[in-house]
């Protein structure tokens, strides 16, 4: 975890304190599942809660220097602290039931705090879309002109995006909010399925359906994944600002703070750094997926490979993402649109986009559709190499007079027939 692009509250959630605190939470709730069915005294966890334990992160890592064992080291040091009524927990318990319950409590609590900041992307989106609904501007596929659109209608499709991510880590979240406290292999040989599940209700969680000794990792992978695709929704919207922003575009950009600086050589440089950036951490984002996806297969009932990989992945994933949900929710509240660069570009053009109308129309009098497209080529790419103005040529064509008369073509070259349906597509997006 860098500071840099960690989130206060995912730095306090992956700290040392939070999981070993968590470690023992899982131990005591266990604990009381066990004192209800008479395994251990009646009492126990209550009088260990009674304590206020403070856990000593640096004291349990010098008892792992010696045993080479976490768990066991974080077992030592609470029986330090609590005494001898620490020795009745972890009863018929294996380490991953700690490991694997502890660090789904911790995956939904991750999930909280990235849900309510892609909500806050969504929020965001939701109002740029609304305030330019009807902000004419060009479409593009290929980089090339295409057919004109809004810049409402752009960011109403990044809206349904995140919307679709937001539903998409609520699933992950439901899938990973499982543990286990079902002992070695998961048998429950020492234990009891009703001791886990009422230990597990306490925490938030439900029992993994069948669990080795492990909960199994198909769970993770789908979690890792689903934090993969939120980052790449969030790029191609920052890809689009960098394009925006170009100087040979010119149509949005990232807001220029006062004092800001874009160049060490260059004084007039004003640089889409943010969304640059955020492109970049998308690319860590999605790199846990693979070694997720590798966890997945471990030997038998259980190895350790798994292990190092999610003390990784799991903080930097959700931290990255946590602090890329908020630089893009900044960027969008901040980003500068400039309408009339819009329209520039739309004249640019020189009413190309029109083309397809006036096949559509070539079409309606009867001609076939292939050759009332090789009408129209026609006099479009003579417009692109500058013999004349669009609109002129196909108006000068006899094959194109011969069935469209000077009004009726003039309908084919109207912006507002092109995004009639500009409020329809936004309105959709805002209300689903």
């Amino acid at each position: 975890m860098l500071s840099r692009y960690t989130p206060p509250e995912f730095a306090t959630l992956w700290s040392s304190t939070t999981r070993y605190t968590t470690w023992l939470a899982v131990e005591l709730a266990a604990c009381e599942a066990m004192e209800e069915a008479d395994l251990v005294p009646g009492g126990t966890a209550s009088a260990i809660r009674a304590q206020q334990l403070t856990l000593q992160p640096v004291r349990i890592e010098e008892i792992e220097k010696t045993v080479k064992h976490d768990v066991i080291a974080f077992l030592t040091h609470v029986e330090e602290l609590a005494g001898p009524q620490a020795r009745w927990l972890h009863r018929g318990m294996t380490s991953s039931d700690v490991l694997d319950t502890s660090l789904a409590v911790l995956l939904v609590e991750a999930s909280r705090l990235l849900e309510v900041r892609l909500e806050a992307l969504c929020q965001a989106l939701s109002r740029r879309a609304d305030e330019h609904r009807h902000t004419p501007m060009l479409g593009r596929s290929h980089g090339i002109a295409a057919e004109p659109l809004t810049f409402g209608i752009v960011l109403a499709g990044h809206l349904a995006e995140m919307r679709r991510c937001l539903a998409r880590l609520r699933a992950a979240r439901d899938e990973i909010a499982v543990g286990k406290i079902a002992g070695a292999v998961g048998t429950y040989a020492h234990l009891d399925p009703s001791i886990e599940e009422r230990a597990l209700a306490a925490l938030g969680l439900r029992p993994e359906t069948v669990s080795t000794q492990v909960v199994a990792r198909d769970r993770h992978a789908a979690f890792f994944s689903t934090l993969a695709i939120v980052a790449a929704g969030v790029e191609r919207f920052a890809t689009n600002v960098r394009h925006w922003q170009r100087s040979e575009v010119g149509e949005a950009e990232e807001r220029f703070t006062v004092g800001q600086k874009g160049s060490s050589a260059m004084p007039h440089k004003r640089n889409p750094i943010l969304s640059e950036n955020l492109c970049g951490l998308s690319r860590l984002v999605r790199a846990a997926v693979v070694p997720a996806l590798e966890d997945v297969a471990l030997w038998h009932e259980r190895d350790i490979s798994h292990s190092s990989v999610e003390r990784a992945i799991a903080p930097d994933a959700t931290s990255l993402l946590g602090f890329m949900l908020e630089r893009a929710t900044s960027i969008v509240e901040g980003l500068v649109v400039y309408p009339e660069a819009m329209q520039r570009n739309l004249d640019r053009v020189g009413e190309l986009f029109f083309s397809e109308a006036v096949m559509l129309a070539l079409v309606s009098t009867g001609l076939p559709r292939q050759s009332a497209y090789e009408l129209v080529q026609r006099s479009a790419m003579r417009a692109i190499h500058g013999e004349g103005r669009f609109r002129d040529l196909l108006g000068a064509d006899p094959d194109v007079s011969r069935r469209l008369s000077s009004d009726a073509l003039g309908r084919c070259f109207d912006l507002a027939h092109a995004l009639a349906h500009a409020d329809a597509i936004i309105d959709r997006a805002l209300k689903t």
